[in-house]
């Protein structure tokens, strides 16, 4: 953490660069450019989103009565205001960055993700050291001995009111500011507007016995569409996975945000419900990504996507046998990785017939794939 009057170190500026993927760029503010795979939808006003959100449970009704245990997806940048799902990305980075950074601070910058612990005294003395809260006050916040991300995350659930800001240093320049100070009151409403519009989305769905997909999009959108499908998921997936959230695994942060997802529905002990998919946005993210001095958040390689992808779909898979509170879509027109869903299924016991796996491709792409797969 940067003290007052001291340079920022390299970490920290490296930090800085990649907190500009969560900022809004104008070259940018049409999403259409680039992408050919996915459609994209732009902000009109809050009516024109509450008419999308008809439009959506009139797809819900559609599954519903064309057949049993159907799905619908739908796009959250057709429900909110773009603007506001990247901010609100960037808020949520910065807060699980300012957690990384402490655990850096006491040696464990190396650790995978769900094994890094805060050691609760060293961080009470970090956070009144900072200024941020007295060790009387932060003990109010935790239980154990340790914190991990997820206890990180839930401490900013409890205190995301404007009324209680949480407070963290500017990297720059030492100070302490509010994490919520980019958000204006209009932006906490459509906070509510968009989980309202969920909240309604999801209502139907389950009166319909259809699962809802939330469409992974922009990584620069997707923290904020992720934690709200999240939350959605915590009120929705209790019996069942009526809600799937969605993971590009291109993205270099897919495993962990796959992990850190799925550790948290057992902790609650509601559904997992997943879609994987390899990912829509690839040439605008890397031109967005160069334009803005940031670092490609996409894998490197075609190979290195397919490995992702793979050590994601394990992971679950292994998590149906164990559990049988996790479901997956593998959504893929790759060959290989459906053959390698079907030899892991056999491997691990999984049948068609459990209805925890399946399979998705667009109609007329890859019917080489799809009609045996129904067969």
């Amino acid at each position: 953490l940067v003290g007052h009057g001291q340079s920022p170190s390299s970490s920290t500026t490296g930090a800085i660069k990649q907190e500009k993927q969560y900022q809004a760029h104008q070259g940018f503010g049409d999403h259409y450019g680039g992408v050919t795979s996915a459609h994209t939808y732009f902000y009109a006003d809050e009516a024109k989103c509450d008419q999308h959100m008809e439009t959506f449970l009139r797809c819900i009704d559609a599954s519903s009565d064309s057949s049993e245990d159907g799905f619908s997806a739908i796009k959250l940048t057709a429900l909110a205001r773009p603007q506001f799902l990247v901010r609100f990305s960037e808020v949520l980075v910065k807060w699980r960055r300012f957690f990384h950074q402490m655990a850096a601070e006491q040696g464990q910058a190396e650790q995978a993700v769900l094994d890094t612990k805060l050691e609760v005294e060293k961080l009470q003395e970090a956070l009144a050291n900072l200024g941020i809260a007295s060790k009387a006050e932060s003990q109010q916040w935790f239980t154990g001995s340790t914190v991990d991300l997820l206890d990180w995350n839930s401490l900013f659930d409890s205190r995301t009111k404007l009324s209680r800001p949480l407070l963290i240093p500017n990297r720059m320049t030492g100070q302490l500011e509010p994490l919520l100070s980019r958000f204006s009151e209009e932006e906490e409403l459509q906070m509510n507007r968009v989980l309202q519009r969920m909240d309604v989305l999801a209502k139907r769905a389950m009166e319909k016995g259809v699962r809802l997909m939330v469409d992974a999009e922009q990584s620069y959108f997707q923290p904020a569409i992720s934690h709200l499908t999240v939350q959605t998921q915590r009120r929705f997936n209790r019996s069942q996975p009526i809600i799937y959230n969605t993971y590009q695994c291109y993205l270099k942060e897919a495993y962990n945000n796959v992990t850190v997802d799925m550790e948290l529905s057992r902790r609650e002990g509601w559904h997992f419900g997943t879609k994987l998919v390899r990912g829509a946005y690839m040439e605008q993210e890397r031109e967005r990504a160069a334009q803005m001095g940031y670092k490609d958040p996409i894998n490197p390689t075609y190979e290195k996507t397919n490995e992702m992808y793979h050590r994601c779909l394990d992971y679950v898979l292994e998590e149906i046998t164990l559990s049988r509170k996790a479901s997956v879509m593998v959504a893929s027109h790759n060959e290989d990785t459906v053959k390698f869903t079907l030899r892991r299924m056999m491997e691990l016991g999984i049948h068609p017939s459990d209805k925890k796996v399946c399979f998705g491709q667009l109609l007329g792409m890859c019917d080489q794939i799809t009609f045996p797969l129904g067969e």
